[in-house]
């Protein structure tokens, strides 16, 4: 067994079914499913498809896409597969279904103790806790908009508010700024029960990129950890991210791609300045 295979073993028993939904504003299992909404975006995983192959697995897909179809609260869902999962022919069966494909993701998990070290800032950047004291909504405001820059979509600063108090303390906003200015951001999220938490969001502004403010977001997102017991940190990385987070200490151990579908409801419109 090599440490990555140690580390997939880890993601499969802790990391996947019920513990993915544990932040979602709704959950529900439905057979080997899980079923969850997050905002207007819903969300479809499993641990295993229990064996589930050919009519059987076709008739589930197009269960599960009729009852997002028909959920007037979301605009759009995904059903999140991974790269080391059976049937093999799974992706061909969603893609027959009507689903398509986004960004092929990376998932990385390592520990904790090892991300948490000294990062050297450029002169003016200051590492901070934003979703904490009187100018929560502030700086969390400022985070989500940059996300909401850098990846064109994403949640508004009401749902980002809405998640953090779901979790009850277990999840957080760090960012870089100058200033005022929020130059990365990244989410936290602890997976109760399970010595493990999520890295997501993570963005840096263009201007900013390359000079170590993302790696020092990571470091300072571990080292709270260590004081959570919190024994492992996992995300789901994109082709841009993924650099950092190895040099940072993670493995790779599998990939996942979303499969993407229509929602009941209407695309919703961005606000201005959005």
């Amino acid at each position: 067994m090599t440490l990555a295979d140690d580390l997939l073993a880890v993601y499969d028993d802790r990391l996947r079914g019920e513990a993915e939904v544990a932040s979602a504003g709704w959950s529900a299992p439905h057979g080997p499913l899980w079923l969850a909404r997050y905002g207007r975006h819903g969300l479809v995983t499993y641990r295993t498809l229990d064996g589930l192959t050919g009519d059987a697995l076709d008739a589930l897909v197009a269960d599960v896409a009729a009852r997002w179809a028909a959920d007037p609260e979301v605009t759009e869902w995904e059903w999140k597969t991974r790269g080391h999962d059976a049937p093999a022919d799974l992706a061909d069966r969603l893609r027959a279904a009507g689903l398509r494909p986004e960004e092929l993701e990376t998932i990385m998990i390592g520990e904790a103790a090892a991300l948490a070290v000294p990062v050297d800032l450029p002169e003016g950047v200051e590492v901070r806790r934003a979703d904490v004291g009187p100018e929560r909504e502030t700086w969390v405001g400022r985070a989500a908009a940059l996300q909401r820059r850098v990846f064109g979509q994403g949640p508004s600063d009401a749902e980002v508010l809405a998640r953090f108090d779901r979790n009850e303390g277990r999840a957080g906003m760090w960012v870089a700024a100058v200033g005022e200015e929020v130059v990365s951001a990244g989410r936290l999220e602890v997976v109760p029960g399970t010595g493990c938490a999520g890295l997501w969001g993570g963005c840096t502004h263009p201007d900013w990129r390359g000079r170590g403010v993302y790696r020092a977001l990571v470091a300072a997102r571990a080292a709270w950890c260590l004081t959570q017991d919190v024994t492992y940190l996992h995300s789901d990385c994109s082709p841009m991210s993924r650099p950092i987070l190895e040099r940072a200490g993670l493995v790779a151990v599998t990939t996942s791609t979303p499969w993407v579908g229509p929602g009941g409801a209407a695309p919703a419109v961005p606000a201005a300045g959005d």
